[in-house]
């Protein structure tokens, strides 16, 4: 009994560890090859469809895509393959 005690409380201190490292984060992305109205549309979108994005705005004018996460879910690597692929290459801005 005391043993199983022991180990339910080094679960619950190795879950709230996890949840304490987690967290929202948020980074801004230089666009590349956003020449046309679509362009900020379809680099949104492609961004917004990996698994962990929340949120996800797009700057024609200033070529930029800011995207907030789960950092546990995923990665910005990720977040810029993902618009790489989809023909707009994105790199983090420094300071992201």
């Amino acid at each position: 009994m005391k043993r199983s005690s022991s180990v339910i409380a080094l679960i619950a201190l190795v879950m709230s560890a996890t949840a304490a490292v987690a967290g929202e984060r948020t980074v801004t992305f230089a666009v590349d090859n956003m020449a046309c109205a679509s362009c900020p549309y379809i680099a949104k979108k492609s961004m917004a469809a990996v698994r962990g994005v929340a949120n996800v705005t797009v700057s024609f004018e200033a070529k930029t895509a800011t995207v907030t996460f789960d950092d546990v879910q995923t990665t910005p690597e990720a977040i810029a393959a993902a618009s790489s692929n989809a023909g707009y290459p994105a790199h983090l801005k420094q300071g992201s």
